[in-house]
């Protein structure tokens, strides 16, 4: 099989190249340059796209003995991820800008590129499993729960995991991904995971929407639409954030209050009682499924609306074109914007993004 192995310079991309050519695939190495200008990625352990980071991939890759390539995707990634990004909180929805890149960027503009050349998929060191079920190629969470990136990869169609090769997903830890990575001589063994937004590279998400979006003052007002301060920027807010609120009017119980909404058309943010985050019903309409969709109606299921949280227990109603999800205990502190993951047991059925929500407290 020819593969392409996607190598973001980490540990985890590096071993997975390694597995493929292990296994007797002839393997090509490619590096995605997402910023032709020096310093608008994030750099050190902090990054996963940087010059640093194409320069570990490459030593990985000629550790492996296989060809290597850096190709250059800025553009795409600009007016799919980042574009995206500002977009969303112009809107007062809060995006998650990984799922966007996988969707758009490693499993769509790279995965066509590969098909065009002749390879026959693309492999990353996601921790996620590919399972050959009764009707067809099913995604899976992966062995090791604390790593499992199944959530990220919910965007993901058949057509798609038709061409997709996860080599970690059977690993039970990270450490033995670290440790093989030793023994193979890859001097990544021991590179820190990546984390924050990449494309942010002061890691001030707030100043740096300031920039894109602009700041203008307006109101925060409670539930009943009660004045209870001003703010700089709504786009600097997000649901369930409690600091940097400047409330002049104390609640009246004396409790401290969270963001519970952001309305950009008016640029007001609604604040409220922390019980007032108990989300009793999520729903959308931007869904996709990584197998066949389901009929309209109801069905039982498991949702995960973060990557490291838990899933909960819930019935899904497919009508007219939207999602809802009412689970068996209520979500604390969803945002529209985010993206609601729908499992079976393991396996990963699809995901929506979140267009509206409907609070376990009425107003009162």
């Amino acid at each position: 099989m020819r593969v392409l192995a996607a190598m973001s310079g980490g540990v985890d991309s590096a071993v997975a190249a390694a597995r493929a050519v292990e296994a007797g695939h002839e393997v090509v190495g490619v590096h995605l340059a997402l910023s032709r200008a020096g310093g608008t990625l994030r750099t050190g352990s902090r990054g996963c796209c940087t010059i640093e980071d194409a320069m570990d991939a490459r030593r990985a890759a000629d550790r492996l003995g296989i060809p290597f390539y850096v190709w250059d995707f800025s553009e795409r990634f600009r007016d799919d991820v980042i574009d995206d990004f500002v977009a969303e909180y112009r809107a007062g929805r809060t995006p998650n800008p990984c799922m966007r890149c996988n969707e758009k960027i490693k499993f769509a503009a790279l995965l066509e590129r590969a098909l065009e050349l002749g390879f026959d998929a693309v492999c990353t060191g996601h921790y996620a499993t590919l399972v050959e079920g009764p009707a067809g190629l099913e995604l899976h969470r992966a062995s090791d729960s604390a790593k499992d990136q199944s959530y990220v990869l919910g965007v993901l169609t058949a057509a798609q995991l038709a061409h997709t090769y996860f080599p970690l997903g059977s690993t039970p830890s990270k450490a033995l991904v670290r440790a093989e990575a030793e023994a193979r001589g890859l001097t990544v063994a021991h590179k820190p995971d990546s984390h924050d937004i990449c494309f942010i590279p002061d890691g001030d998400t707030r100043g740096w929407l300031a920039d894109k979006v602009g700041a203008e003052q307006g109101e925060i007002v409670d539930r009943t639409g009660a004045v209870v301060g001003t703010h700089a920027g709504a786009h600097a807010f997000t649901v369930g954030q409690r600091r940097g609120l400047q409330l002049g009017v104390p609640a009246a119980d004396g409790k401290p209050r969270f963001v519970l909404e952001v309305r950009p058309v008016s640029n007001t943010v609604v604040v409220g009682p922390k019980e007032a985050l108990a989300t009793a019903e999520i729903a959308g309409d931007r869904m996709s499924w990584t197998g066949h969709a389901p009929a309209e109606g109801t069905f039982d299921c498991q949702v995960q609306i973060r990557a490291h949280a838990d899933p909960v227990d819930a019935v899904a109603t497919l009508r007219d074109g939207e999602l809802a999800v009412v689970p068996a205990a209520p979500f604390d502190g969803v945002a529209p914007g985010q993206t609601a993951v729908l499992y079976d047991g393991t396996r990963v059925l699809g995901q929506f993004t979140i267009a509206r929500t409907v609070s376990a407290v009425p107003v009162g």
